[in-house]
């Protein structure tokens, strides 16, 4: 039970990584708030699942993209947590393109959803954060915003960013015992990469020196470390979940 008591907001947090984290968190006794944008069934069925396994879990339908929801979001998850410890950052999409062919709605969309979405929240957040004297900020990147990718100059553009904002971040807010820091993972088994043909899904696997994706779960036990008090003097951090390829 390495998050008993603890209070999580998780952005994105019914599919993929973000369900993963969710689950982990709660089942290491975390009480979790998530979010959602489209599946009001699948958010209430996850709640309840949560909430079965004896913590405090509730489904908050909020655009993290938006500066306004972002703050009347934090303010309902006060409201019914009565404060945050730990926030992780995971929402985000793609839109990928060439870019000759890149409008410049694409470029906006993944700006917006993926970067300032992790400005929204963290600002929200961690006024709470700084008047408790503690706290853990989560930000999921990819090895995309390290290495970049053709087809995906906004994606990798967007989580690029993710990477000098944590660690602005956790310069900012270092001496008041709060840390923030950045996962990045590989190829991970999810919707984005399920819809991947064989061929490329084949090249990918050429890359990886473990030879297979990642799974989710892979993910969140890094989250749950840096959620937890085993990384009290990791801030800064950017960790690399990606079977090697970024070595």
């Amino acid at each position: 039970m390495l998050l008993k008591g603890k209070r999580a907001l998780v952005t994105g947090g019914t599919r993929g990584i973000g369900e993963a984290i969710v689950r982990k968190f709660a089942a290491e006794g975390c009480n979790v708030a998530f979010t959602y944008l489209s599946s009001d069934e699948k958010a209430k069925q996850l709640e309840l699942e949560l909430c079965a396994l004896g913590v405090k879990a509730k489904a908050y339908k909020s655009d993290a993209a938006s500066y306004t929801g972002s703050e009347a979001l934090v303010d309902e998850v006060v409201k019914d947590f009565g404060g945050i410890d730990i926030l992780v950052n995971n929402a985000g999409i793609t839109r990928d393109n060439l870019i000759l062919r890149m409008s410049e709605e694409q470029w906006t969309e993944v700006i917006d959803a993926n970067l300032k979405s992790v400005f929204n929240l963290t600002k929200h957040v961690a006024k709470l954060m700084l008047r408790a004297k503690a706290g853990s900020i989560i930000n999921l990147t990819s090895i995309v915003g390290e290495k970049g990718q053709a087809g995906q100059s906004n994606y990798a553009a967007s989580k690029a960013g993710i990477i000098g904002f944590t660690k602005s971040i956790a310069d900012e807010f270092g001496s008041r015992s709060i840390r923030c820091n950045a996962i990045a993972p590989g190829f991970i088994e999810t919707d984005m990469t399920g819809v991947l043909s064989d061929e490329v899904k084949n090249n990918i696997l050429a890359q990886i020196p473990m030879k297979r994706m990642g799974k989710p779960d892979e993910v969140a036990n890094v989250a749950l470390f840096l959620a937890s008090d085993l990384a009290a003097y990791v801030s800064g951090q950017v960790i690399s979940v990606c079977g090697g390829m970024s070595r």
